[in-house]
């Protein structure tokens, strides 16, 4: 599905918080709260439907839940009170014959189809990933992870021993990236850049992205040496435009970039590595380059409802990161040498954070 124009998302979502904020003030504080705590009940539905694949049943049409239940081997009345649960969440719609079929937000459930937030899903009801939660009360009185707490060690560790959830883990990123990448084009210029260096960019289907929709420009993929060797340049026909360079973010970056992109990287760290990544581009840039940080950015008013103020308590709960305001990426900034030149919305709630170094 086509993202709107950023001014239409940001429109709706302004209207979309006045009436949160007007309903939350008109309803009994109870059933308010009430509300709030069953939010962990409609997760664990929507874990549940895609752990079983049942949108990807109802992909060649609508279907009864007894014929959902026998299509996955599952108890026809469980399968039934779980998908009209569903229904009344907008992930499916009910027929007059009874039938269930699919809507836009219940297609995205299927797996491996564009814009597929399956795996998301997946990853954010991971058994393992509810016992990192458990743990915000610790998280939250000693401002250390979870997961270092019930892991003994750190998140990206414990997923070399576990490849199964990692692969979840990987899956959902990538399926958030590619939302976010289709924003970030649609409202960011790349026009007039030389060079453009991912930073920690995967397999350079971004930096793809970019140089193929902008003449003359050339790209730079930087990550550790197992990720780029599975850069997708040549089947994109950019080989002759981009290359691909192994390493690490911590100790040094590759030179002489017009322009730097760190994409949903810097709010995995705690500051001291924060610094320290952005220390390395500040030595690299070219005088006169952009640094740009696609992240969340929190509003400035503690009160209105934003994404980021969940994923800033998972950050809290698993890596040790955090979500920043404008002005604490200006502080940031202003500490790694560079300044703050703005910040430009996309459709959805991810920003790029636009800094010059100094």
């Amino acid at each position: 599905m086509r993202l709107p124009p950023p001014r239409i998302a940001l429109a709706a979502t302004s209207v979309r918080n006045s009436v949160l904020k007007f309903t939350r003030a008109v309803v009994p504080p109870g059933a308010a709260v009430l509300e709030m705590v069953q939010g962990a009940w409609n997760a664990q539905a929507l874990f549940t439907a895609a752990k079983l694949g049942i949108s990807d049943v109802l992909a060649d049409g609508p279907k009864s839940a007894r014929e959902v239940a026998e299509t996955i081997g599952a108890d026809a009345d469980g399968v039934a009170r779980l998908m009209r649960h569903l229904t009344t969440m907008g992930l499916y719609k009910s027929t007059r014959s009874g039938a269930f079929r699919l809507t836009p937000m219940g297609d995205v459930l299927r797996t491996g189809t564009p814009g597929s937030m399956r795996d998301m899903v997946l990853w954010v009801g991971a058994p393992e990933h509810r016992d990192d939660w458990d743990e915000l009360p610790y998280s939250v009185m000693t401002g250390k992870t979870g997961v270092s707490r019930i892991r003994g060690k750190g998140l990206f560790e414990y997923f070399d021993d576990n490849p199964e959830l990692s692969e979840t883990f990987n899956g959902a990123m990538t399926s958030v990236s590619s939302l976010v990448d289709e924003s970030v084009l649609a409202a960011y210029d790349f026009s007039g850049l030389g060079t453009i260096a991912d930073i920690g960019g995967g397999h350079g289907s971004f930096l793809s992205d970019i140089v193929s929709s902008t003449p003359g420009t050339r790209g730079i993929l930087f990550d550790l040496p197992s990720v780029v060797a599975g850069n997708v340049f040549h089947q994109r026909g950019l080989a002759d435009r981009c290359e691909a360079v192994a390493g690490s973010f911590f100790e040094s970056i590759p030179a002489g970039a017009d322009c730097y992109i760190l994409r949903i990287v810097i709010h995995d760290w705690a500051e001291e590595e924060c610094l320290t990544i952005l220390g390395n581009v500040r030595r690299a840039i070219k005088p006169g380059g952009r640094l740009l940080l696609v992240e969340l950015v929190l509003p400035d008013d503690p009160s209105t409802p934003h994404p980021g103020t969940l994923t800033d308590l998972e950050m809290l709960v698993s890596v040790g990161g955090r979500e920043r305001t404008r002005a604490g990426y200006a502080e940031l900034f202003a500490k790694a040498g560079f300044e703050l030149a703005r910040v430009v919305p996309t459709a959805t709630p991810m920003s790029v954070v636009e800094g010059r170094p100094v």
